[in-house]
């Protein structure tokens, strides 16, 4: 679509912010023999990354060993790009973690070198989110800055100003995920997408209404600018997810007419 040059962001090959959305799939098991399986089921059909949410993991608070479980799983995945994800309940995940813990946990991942993305809640403690930030850059590893909404959607502005918030506070990639209680609700998440990438992104997007009445959103986001999606193998992490190979099918048939 038409728009800003996209400083686009690419980790084993995989490039964020040109082509078909690339669909990332999540890792949710909350044990080191949940997760191996969940891997091998997800490298069958093989999508383009894979998100570790980590708030699913028992042993969240033992940082030894999360880090040797991303260890595992990064090696398991043989190529395929990993996501670190700490997602909060403020935000819709497990993880029952203060600023300073998440900062931790999360600096200290992405530390040992064995995550290719991290993502950051960007409206955590500022000084937080900027050790976060820092820690990444200096280890090679992009950021994606993320928001969700669960009990609705803001307007146009207020989702285009969060973006832009993110692009502020260094983000490489910037995602927010509203949810919609109305068809209207989600042509306005579509319409704040267009207008971030046509007027202020330099940076890939990642936009997503939640639900099944937000499904189109996760369907059809090349056509208003937003950079990949997610969808299940199994076990979904957030409502509205589909199978990868349903949602690879869809976006074929859309990467044809675009």
């Amino acid at each position: 679509m038409a728009g800003r040059a996209i400083r686009t962001v690419t980790v084993r090959g995989v490039t964020f912010g040109e082509g078909t959305p690339k669909v990332i799939a999540p890792l949710t098991g909350g044990s080191p023999e949940q997760l191996r399986s969940q891997v091998d089921a997800l490298l069958d059909v093989r999508p383009d990354a894979a998100e570790w949410r980590v708030d699913h993991f028992a042993p969240l608070t033992d940082t030894a060993a999360v880090t040797a479980t991303a260890r595992e799983l990064t090696d398991r995945l043989a190529g395929l790009p990993l996501l670190f994800t700490c997602r909060t309940r403020a935000e819709g995940g497990r993880a029952d973690l203060d600023d300073e813990a998440y900062g931790e946990l999360t600096t200290a991942v992405v530390r040992s070198g064995h995550v290719d993305l991290v993502d950051v809640e960007y409206r955590r403690a500022s000084e937080v989110v900027r050790r976060i930030v820092e820690a990444a850059h200096e280890q090679g590893v992009p950021v994606v800055a993320s928001n969700h909404d669960f009990s609705g959607t803001p307007s146009r502005d207020e989702i285009v100003a969060r973006l832009r918030e993110m692009q502020d506070v260094g983000a490489d990639i910037c995602k927010i995920a509203v949810m919609p209680h109305s068809a209207a609700d989600v042509l306005t998440l579509l319409d704040a997408t267009r207008t971030m990438r046509e007027e202020y992104a330099d940076r890939p997007l990642i936009t997503m209404a939640m639900g099944g009445l937000g499904l189109v959103s996760r369907l059809a986001g090349r056509v208003f600018g937003s950079a990949a999606t997610f969808g299940m193998v199994g076990t979904a992490s957030a409502p509205g997810q589909i199978d990868v190979a349903e949602l690879r099918s869809v976006l074929e048939v859309l990467d044809r007419a675009v």
